[in-house]
């Protein structure tokens, strides 16, 4: 067991370090997305990874030994959990979770759905409105930009009561509604 206080690392970084394909795409994603560095991506794959390593041990457990109330828990488990958090559908089967993309995963973050709901004009500036405690789920003020928003927390994200940005009249909030109408 490891001191309790260290952080320990929640990614795991590229095998081929200056694959130039890989490299361009981080590169785009983290345009996209309004990422700070190439590891929020890498921390969004290993999130990908644990999910659909977890739906091929599922489906390794089921075509070895059939199928028990073990396995069965276990993949409703895993399922309610991607449907949870809206990244499959309702009626949605293992294939679908091994189908999952990184993008998947980075949609499901806190500064994407408030850049999508309207609440900022770039990814960047939500991150910073984040970041600055403008932000609040059900009125707690969230201040994590990689923060994983499920679908229930989603229509309750708004503007933190105390903060600026919370007036009507406050000038920056109209230049992010102009923006977006």
């Amino acid at each position: 067991m490891g001191y309790p206080g260290k952080e320990t690392k929640q990614y795991s970084s590229p095998k081929r370090r200056f694959e130039k394909a890989r490299i361009e795409s981080e590169r785009a994603l983290a345009i996209i997305y309004g990422l700070r560095n190439k590891r929020e991506i890498w921390r969004a794959t290993d999130i990908l990874r644990k999910h659909r390593g977890g739906a091929r041990e599922v489906l390794a457990m089921i075509s070895a030994i059939g199928e028990t109330t073990k396995t069965v828990a276990r993949r409703d488990e895993l399922i309610s959990t991607l449907q949870r958090y809206g990244m499959i559908g309702v009626n949605a089967a293992m294939d679908d979770i091994l189908s999952l993309k990184v993008e998947n995963i980075l949609e499901r973050r806190l500064q994407t759905i408030v850049y999508r709901k309207g609440l900022a004009r770039s990814p960047k500036q939500a991150r910073q409105l984040i970041t600055h405690g403008h932000i609040a789920i059900d009125g707690r003020r969230v201040s994590i930009p990689s923060y994983m928003v499920s679908i229930a927390e989603e229509a309750s994200i708004a503007y933190y009561a105390t903060s600026s940005l919370a007036s009507d009249a406050n000038g920056e909030r109209q230049r992010i509604m102009n923006v977006r109408v």
